[in-house]
């Protein structure tokens, strides 16, 4: 294609935290950038709404102001209650990641990163519904076809970046199935209007979930209670496919009983505090979908499973590899189309591998681990009165560490990501 012939540098297909990411990076670095959404702004997400410094620190270098008159609420870490212990853990200390976390609904967050991705340059485009690549005669991918409240048209770039979400609508289109032998999850969530728990100092997580249909077996996964700062909470559940009740319960009428064991006191289990319907979503894991680049398209955050298999964190991960995406695709838009271009592209798939696939294999195996009711009920039982294994815990399921200079519990983490096998 000749510059006349293309619309974009880069086409991003979808401005969720992912999608946003990437073409802020790519726009400050000068890339002709188009942001393609479905939907309009605001518009609500499936989510806890709670942020790990993780997800923080992406934040920070994206220019957000994250600061409390900005309308973030801090908090301080993870109070997690089970095995009759309630034990508050703190962020750790690091280098690398800042030691708070924050609480904002997707309602405006998203928008939020939008706006910063048009700050920086990127031209956003609502109420476009991408329906699938357009190919060139060696099957590359050159483009893509919209479907808009004005009829359909074909948008052309150099590259695309698919971050379209959990559905991965445009890699199914490229015939890119995801793998049936990594991690999935499913979570469901509710808001409540509750003045008791509403600006509480810690994100705060229940691991004791039994499912009704299974006869009270105990899940593998957690349910949380996020404080919103404005009278309401996010609750909800996360649960892994690693247990034979995976596929017999009914989530929702879970969520519902275990509100109903709340302290009544909280209004958590009365329905007149409710606001809106629970809703539900899948969480793909451990890189479930790849290859993460192919043919002139990159697959970002969940289109390219990469929520994270220890703690259901999606956010962090979305951003962190829009940051990647933009990176190489900048390095690669400076060489001409053709093998010296394709090998720097090439780099996208091998840094996430390096990055994340060490550690998200050692994900997977925990997963299975805690797929056994017995496992997770000794590992509660045991583990919980721990508050060192805890803060151990804490860092590994929030791959929160310091890749030098760390202490021994770093080193340890860290040493288990490079040695396993990357997914």
């Amino acid at each position: 294609m000749t510059p006349t012939d293309i619309d974009a540098d880069v086409i991003v297909v979808g401005a969720g935290p992912g999608g946003s990411a990437t073409a802020y990076h790519l726009a400050k670095h000068g890339a002709k950038v188009l942001l393609l959404e479905k939907t309009e702004f605001p518009r609500e997400k499936v989510c806890g709404d709670g942020l790990t410094p993780r997800a923080v620190k992406q934040l920070i270098d994206m220019g957000v102001d994250v600061r409390p008159e900005a309308g973030w609420l801090h908090n301080k870490g993870l109070r997690v209650i089970g095995g009759g212990v309630r034990l508050e853990l703190d962020w750790p200390d690091l280098a690398s990641f800042p030691d708070f976390g924050l609480v904002r609904t997707r309602l405006d967050f998203d928008d939020m990163l939008a706006q910063r991705a048009v700050a920086a340059g990127a031209v956003l485009r609502t109420g476009h519904n991408v329906t699938g690549p357009v190919l060139d005669t060696d099957g590359r991918v050159v483009g893509v076809e919209v479907k808009t409240a004005e009829g359909v048209k074909t948008l052309r770039a150099h590259l695309v970046v698919a971050a379209d979400g959990v559905s991965g609508r445009f890699a199914l289109a490229m015939g890119m199935a995801k793998r049936e032998d990594r991690p999935m999850g499913v979570a469901v969530r509710r808001y409540y209007r509750c003045p008791a728990k509403t600006n509480d100092d810690y994100l705060e997580s229940w691991l004791e979930l039994r499912s009704r249909e299974a006869g009270s077996a105990q899940l593998p996964g957690y349910g949380w209670i996020f404080g919103l700062g404005d009278g309401r909470v996010n609750v909800g559940l996360g649960v892994l496919n690693s247990s034979k009740a995976y596929q017999q319960t009914n989530y929702r009428q879970m969520l519902t009983d275990w509100l109903g064991a709340t302290p009544e006191e909280w209004g958590l289990n009365d329905e007149a505090n409710a606001e809106g319907k629970t809703l539900g979503a899948a969480l793909p894991m451990g890189f479930n979908r790849t290859p993460h680049y192919t043919r002139g398209m990159m697959l970002v955050g969940d289109s390219g499973g990469m929520v994270n298999p220890f703690n259901g964190e999606g956010i962090a991960y979305a951003m962190e590899s829009g940051q990647l995406a933009a990176d190489v695709l900048i390095q690669a838009l400076a060489r001409p189309a053709g093998p010296a271009r394709e090998r720097a592209l090439q780099a996208y798939a091998t840094e996430l591998k390096r990055r994340l696939g060490g550690y998200y294999r050692v994900g997977g195996i925990f997963v299975k681990l805690i797929g056994n009711p017995q496992v997770m009920k000794v590992a509660t039982k045991h583990g919980m009165p721990h508050p060192t294994l805890m803060r151990f815990v804490l860092k590994l399921l929030a791959n929160l560490t310091d890749q030098r200079d760390g202490d021994a519990m770093d080193r340890i983490i860290n040493a288990m990501s490079r040695v396993a096998p990357a997914v």
